[in-house]
């Protein structure tokens, strides 16, 4: 009986069968699962070892076996999750049974870094150097992109404007597509690029296979589910409208004028690498640029930097050539960057799912995070419907200026703080980071 079951179906089964085994014997290990259990051809175990990839997140267990197998997929799970790895993985295995030139899979997502990002993760993990990957994006010469395609690129990895823009000029074919990958579907959709993706998927073979990938599963991303994918398996990783838990989320209620002050206090005060997100471009600029001044290593990157300055500040923020990069929220979905200590809203997001979004960025794969946000008066609003929204207890922190220091009481409710700013008078103790 169990011969016959499929990759997915006996997935299922192994792990209703080591729960209730960890159960009876009181051993969680018994749960974890390897990427060796996927049954994958030797070449792509050989590059997953060689990359130190070992064990599955939640995401990648639950979507790569019925991907492997086929089938549909929409996944909704918080960033930082190893969704990337969990479409990669059925996206190398197709490729590697698959002859003939030309593009086979299509990956489409909604900036240029992610799209890099994403090319650079198949680059690791191919199984042959016959994979070729062609990188189709804005803001990037065309003419390089246009002769890796018509060298017979397996994969595209694309962005929907440049991409569709190709399509129009009869420059690219997606007729021998079979597998098809909407990463950040949600984002796309907000970015205004339904159009975009509705003509791209009509110039693919509805016999392809869809795997969807999207932070929230409302409005349109329901919809374009239902228009793009065949009876998927779903798959949902935690909530995915609340921060990861192993990040802890901080409130400084702090005059506008004194933000820089608190974020200097912060870099002088903990360790670790700085991901600071202001509202703006000029924003960006003058934090950046008086962090300089105080003699902090930081960068900047938003949609006025040119794509080799915003490689450059992804590239010396990851190698820790610069501790603190500075980013828009152009940035907030296309950075990944491993053992990013401290998250900082230096603006308040005008949306919670933004906010999610950036406090992303920290604590991935399970890793321990800080998430630290500035409300200025005119913010405080936002910060509590923000709170209200997401079902957030943050740990709440009132700013005093001490001469030219940022001193502050911990763990004190922000309207118990008002009626005196003295530390002492309300029995908090000073926050020193």
């Amino acid at each position: 009986m169990h011969e016959r079951l499929r990759l997915y179906d006996r997935f299922r089964l192994q792990a209703f069968m080591k729960s209730r085994l960890a159960e009876r014997e009181g051993n969680l290990s018994i749960l974890t699962t390897q990427f060796s259990q996927f049954s994958l051809s030797k070449a792509l175990m050989a590059r997953l070892d060689a990359n130190k990839f070992e064990t599955p997140t939640p995401v990648q267990e639950q979507a790569i076996p019925p991907a492997l197998e086929g089938r549909d997929v929409l996944a909704t799970a918080q960033t930082g999750t190893g969704k990337t790895l969990s479409y990669l993985i059925p996206v190398v295995e197709m490729l590697q049974t698959t002859e003939g030139r030309g593009a086979h899979a299509l990956i489409v997502l909604p900036t240029r870094e992610l799209a890099m990002q994403v090319e650079k993760a198949f680059l690791a993990i191919r199984s042959s150097h016959a994979q070729t990957v062609a990188l189709v994006v804005g803001g990037m010469p065309e003419r390089t992109q246009l002769t890796t395609i018509r060298s017979g690129a397996q994969l595209i990895v694309a962005t929907p404007g440049r991409l569709e823009d190709f399509l129009k000029r009869k420059l690219v074919k997606l007729s021998e597509v079979k597998i098809l990958v909407l990463d950040e579907v949600d984002r796309m959709l907000d970015m205004g690029f339904e159009p975009a993706i509705r003509r791209i998927t009509s110039m693919i073979s509805t016999a392809r296979q869809t795997l969807c990938y999207s932070a929230t599963l409302e409005g349109q991303v329901k919809n374009a589910a239902r228009n793009y994918l065949k009876d998927p398996v779903r798959i949902e990783i935690g909530s995915v409208l609340k921060p990861a838990e192993n990040v802890e989320l901080r409130a400084f209620d702090v005059d506008q004028d004194k933000k820089q002050d608190l974020l200097q206090h912060l870099l002088n005060a903990e360790k670790g690498s700085f991901l600071v997100f202001v509202r703006t471009k000029h924003g960006a600029d003058r934090v950046a640029r008086r962090l300089l001044r105080a003699g902090h290593a930081a960068i900047q990157i938003h949609g006025d930097r040119t794509q080799a300055q915003r490689n450059n500040a992804l590239r010396s923020f990851s190698e820790g050539k610069n501790r603190v990069l500075v980013a828009t929220d152009v940035a907030a979905r296309g950075i990944d960057v491993a053992n990013v200590a401290q998250v900082i809203n230096f603006d308040i997001p005008k949306v919670a799912e933004d906010f999610v979004h950036r406090v992303g960025r920290t604590g991935r794969a399970s890793a321990k995070g800080i998430a630290s946000t500035f409300a200025g008066p005119s913010e405080r609003k936002d910060l509590q419907k923000i709170e209200r929204a997401l079902s957030l207890k943050m740990k709440h922190f009132r700013v005093r200026a001490t001469g030219s220091k940022q001193s502050t009481t911990k763990d004190v409710p922000v309207a118990t703080k008002r009626r005196n700013t003295r530390p002492e008078a309300v029995g908090g103790r000073t926050f020193r980071g």
